[in-house]
């Protein structure tokens, strides 16, 4: 019979994962003039307590044995090795599924009336110049039409509300989004691509009149060797905003979270003390950052956080779907992807399906 506390660390292990999406959306799901605690005396306050210091020591040292464990073997399953090169075969819809990802959240931005987050909200009577900027920088996006120059104006336009509120910040996941979608052009299918085909065909009308298809091939060639590092801009972007949120959205704010506990009854779903669930989330947050900035399992890490993210659209009914796009979107191209080059799945690799192929980077 399984003994009370290796039942204790698995729930607290379950805790630190499914309360992942109590995440950056903690501002979305409450209200403003919670109660605020001190986070160092907080999470010395959690951990202080000997079964919440051996559930939370407990489900990380079995976290650390199964990766080591993992390492060690490093066993060789067909399965995933025919995922990740049907996977890589998906690498030309990128553009196209990053497109999706920005562009439907600014068009849902701009007829709401926030500035990226749903949080930051602006007046759209009194600033219709506002609306009509990220309606349609999201229309260009999802129709691929110039999109360099749209995810440019884009970026200015993240760094313009960042200045004017922090709370911007929120939603840093479309900088790297917007990066991506620099290096990499609409792609295909998109407005550019096609009418770079009809343009750059001898004797088309279309040719002789648009100039912008000659600065397109011209970035699209410039741009070319910078495409492999695609999947280290998403990842690391990713990573970021997840320690962000998991270093000043959670530990360093537990006050919002606990009121996030208590209001979804979370501790009925793993009963575990609301404080752990605190410490769990942030600290998971912060690990998973890492794990994505270092490149360490990456596809693994992107397909839990796709799970998560799922699950909170149904665990917290009231945040806003919108804000969730573009984390779908970038987490589903990191899954394609993999980690890229300058990552820990890289270097490793993975074993070698038959005796005659040598072992070969894993993403």
């Amino acid at each position: 019979m399984t003994s009370r506390p290796a039942i204790a660390v698995i729930l607290t292990f379950l805790a630190s994962l499914v309360s992942r999406p109590v995440r950056a959306h903690v501002d979305y799901v409450t209200e403003p003039g919670a109660e605020t605690r001190d986070a160092v005396a907080f999470t010395t306050g959690v951990l202080s307590d000997p079964f919440n210091a051996a559930l939370f020591l407990g489900s990380g040292l079995v976290t650390v044995v199964g990766i080591a464990a993992y390492l060690y073997v490093r066993p060789t399953i067909t399965d995933i090795v025919v995922l990740r090169d049907k996977l890589a075969s998906y690498g030309d819809l990128i553009p196209w599924m990053l497109r999706l990802a920005v562009g439907m959240p600014l068009i849902g931005a701009g007829f709401q009336g926030y500035l990226f987050a749903p949080t930051v909200t602006f007046n759209v009577g009194a600033n219709p110049l506002l609306r009509i900027l990220f309606i349609g920088l999201g229309f260009f996006t999802l129709f691929g039409l110039a999109t360099r120059i749209v995810a440019s104006l884009g970026l200015v336009t993240y760094a313009w509300g960042l200045a004017t509120e922090p709370s911007v910040f929120l939603a840093i996941e479309y900088v790297p989004l917007f990066l991506a979608l620099f290096v990499l052009g609409g792609g295909r299918p998109s407005a550019d691509d096609m009418l770079l085909e009809v343009a750059s065909t001898d004797g088309s009308i279309y040719g002789r009149i648009d100039p912008i298809h000659h600065l397109k091939a011209y970035l699209d060639e410039r741009t070319r060797p910078l495409r492999v590092y695609v999947p280290v801009i998403l990842r690391v972007g990713m990573g970021a905003a997840f320690i962000y949120l998991g270093l000043v959205q959670k530990l360093a704010q537990p006050s919002s979270v606990l009121a996030v506990v208590a209001k979804y009854n979370l501790t009925a779903v793993v009963p575990v003390d609301p404080g752990l669930w605190v410490v769990g989330a942030g600290i998971t947050e912060i690990a998973v950052g890492i794990a994505l900035i270092a490149g360490f399992f990456t596809r693994g890490m992107a397909a839990t956080a796709f799970i998560l993210f799922t699950l909170t659209l149904f665990g917290l009914p009231d945040d806003p779907v919108l804000a969730h796009v573009t984390l779908f979107g970038m987490v589903s191209a990191v899954f394609t992807l993999g980690a890229g080059p300058l990552s820990f799945d890289h270097w490793y690799g993975r074993p070698a399906v038959a005796d005659e192929e040598s072992v070969v980077p894993a993403d």
